[in-house]
């Protein structure tokens, strides 16, 4: 266990039971594996009503053509049953032979491309991009203060600096605090497992558990709500075990400045943003969970009679790994964008960010490659239940260039005072829920003028929905944004494919995304003459409108209400039955 005293513990304990309940959607809920793509009308689930549209609209249509989406994510099982009818495959290159047949420059990419791996392996974990960053700056600025001479340039790495510093200290001692009662709480159940000679301990062998002391009778009460909370005992032990396993990951390796084996197991130029030819033809890579999840939900194989069925009936998947456990890479996302686009991606789903950009003009660059090539790109909003319309989120539609360094230049605020520690935050996961962490958004005056900079007209992007068309509608963890965030779409308790055959619910604006991209997938097959534009203009036009006031945290960290309208660009949930309507009139 970390350095903590019984008593800091206990009080951790304490405020993770109050927080907890706090949620907004009950998870102690069975929904069907298909809620998704039902209709509310119809079902009483807050779908997209897929299923209509298939039934009522396409039912004696033929599509036009297959569309090619493209999953960039940390890997994809690509012998996954429900998958493997719907890969993308390479028809110019011969498997297994060691050579690049079609001469793009990536030996033996069947079904995609892995930038993060070599011969070598495959990259696991990375840092966040804020201790990428903290290595560069550091050196430079860890003597400097305020009373520095310093030129313009130097002044904004500085305050840039300051920044990272605050960041750091806060994400650090929220993963530090959360790890910590994961621990005790994992203590209690491997124990109450051993003392029963049982690999995995019952609700039952806990509540005849007799504690040693206060902390434990505590993490036995956070036991109970939590199994009643999350849908039983089962669920929440896997919740726990897999919680542990990434604040483990985010200690070891995402918060590590000393942890860094991208050129012992990628070994690219990095500083040359144009290198392209790298990596190998691993797309499931060493833990392929998001991603297999995320594919399913675009296009799991809809005429097998087994599994779930995907949003579009006629498309391919194209894996594309370039996320690690931790934060991607602009470098390798701009490649990813491009390796797409030029084997024929129509959409390309990214569910992934950050809260730091480094080499943003390589992956707007990408964007704009897109643009111009006719792709459209849908992106995850987020899960740190922030407005995205004040924090900052990468990537994102908007372009670095002269108009927003102008911007940037008017608008800069002045050099605050030296760090001083503050509350924990939320932490910023690859775009499933995080399981623990209570994030206090910062108030920060909204200047619209912003969002009318340079941005990219191919880009979607979503926040999470949950099932109920109530107040709760909203997923609780999802990031939100009158300008910012386009649409709605469930990403609530999301059953899909998870590797080796097998199926789990997720929760995340990452569930979000793929129904969006798979939606515009559906459009394209029947009607692929649409630009990227017009496919967004239709999946916005085309919500269906929520006219009631939902809860969610503004950036005071306060629970309130608003309208849907409020939270988003188009106020309201994707809806395939309206858009494929919508998209006959074009």
């Amino acid at each position: 266990m970390t350095n903590f005293s019984q008593r800091k513990l206990l009080t951790l304990i304490v405020f993770i039971l109050v927080q907890m309940g706090a949620s907004a959607q009950n998870k102690n809920v069975k929904l069907p594996a298909n809620w998704f793509n039902l209709d509310l009308t119809e079902s009483g689930y807050f779908g997209i009503s897929t299923e209509k549209a298939y039934r009522d609209l396409l039912k004696d249509k033929k599509p036009k053509e297959n569309i090619i989406v493209a999953v960039i994510d940390g890997g994809v099982d690509i012998n996954h049953p429900d998958l493997k009818p719907v890969l993308w495959v390479n028809q110019k290159e011969i498997p297994g032979n060691g050579i690049d047949d079609d001469g793009n420059g990536y030996i033996d990419d069947i079904h995609g491309w892995n930038f993060i791996g070599s011969k070598k392996g495959n990259l696991e974990f990375d840092n966040l991009e804020l201790v990428r960053l903290l290595r560069i700056y550091t050196p430079k600025y860890q003597s400097t203060t305020n009373l520095t001479p310093l030129d313009s340039n130097q002044k904004e790495e500085f305050r840039l600096y300051k920044k990272m510093v605050g960041d750091f200290g806060k994400k650090y001692e929220d993963a530090s605090n959360t790890f910590s009662v994961l621990v005790a709480i994992n203590k209690v159940l491997d124990s109450v497992a051993t003392i029963n000679h049982k690999q995995i301990p019952t609700y039952e062998d806990i509540e005849k558990y007799k504690a040693d002391d206060e902390t434990e009778e505590q993490v036995k009460t956070i036991i109970r709500k939590g199994s009643r909370e999350d849908g039983g005992f089962d669920k929440f032990y896997k919740n726990i075990k897999d919680g542990y396993k990434q604040y483990d990951a985010m200690l070891k390796y995402n918060l590590n400045p000393k942890y860094d084996k991208r050129a012992e197991l990628v070994g690219d130029d990095y500083a040359n943003s144009q290198d392209r030819n790298y990596g190998n033809a691993d797309v499931k890579g060493p833990d392929a969970m998001h991603g297999t999840h995320v594919s399913g939900i675009i296009g799991a194989d809809r005429n097998n009679n087994s599994g779930i069925l995907g949003v579009a009936n006629h498309v391919r998947i194209m894996a594309i790994r370039v996320v690690p456990t931790g934060d991607e890479r602009d470098k390798d996302v701009a490649n990813g964008i491009r390796y797409a686009v030029d084997n024929g991606a129509r959409v390309i789903n990214m569910s992934f960010g950050k809260a730091y950009k480094w080499d943003k003009k390589v992956v707007d660059e990408a964007v704009k490659y897109a643009e111009s090539n006719g792709v459209l790109l849908v992106h995850a909003a987020g899960n740190d239940h922030q407005n995205n319309d004040v924090e900052e989120n990468f990537p994102n539609k908007y372009y670095d260039g002269a108009e927003a360094e102008a911007y940037k230049s008017a608008h800069r605020k002045p050099l605050k005072p030296d760090f001083i520690p503050q509350k924990p935050v939320g932490q910023h996961t690859m775009g499933m829920r995080p399981p623990m962490g209570i994030a206090v958004p910062k108030q920060v005056p909204l200047d619209s003028a912003k969002f009318s900079l340079p941005s990219a007209t191919n880009w979607i992007e979503v926040g999470a929905s949950a099932y109920k068309d109530d107040e709760t509608l909203k997923a609780d963890f999802s990031n939100y944004g009158k300008y910012n965030v386009d649409v709605f779409a469930p990403g609530f308790l999301i059953n899909s494919t998870i590797p080796d055959g097998k199926y789990e619910e997720l929760d995340g604006t990452s569930m979000a995304s793929p129904v969006v991209s798979g939606l515009a997938a559906l459009i394209l097959s029947y009607y692929p003459q649409l630009k990227p534009a017009q496919v967004r203009e239709i999946i916005i036009k085309s919500v269906s409108k929520v006219n009631r006031k939902v809860k969610y945290k503004n950036e005071k960290g306060e629970n309130t209400r608003a309208l849907f309208s409020e939270i988003c660009v188009s106020g309201g949930i994707v809806n395939a039955y309206n858009a494929l309507k919508l998209a006959a009139t074009y």
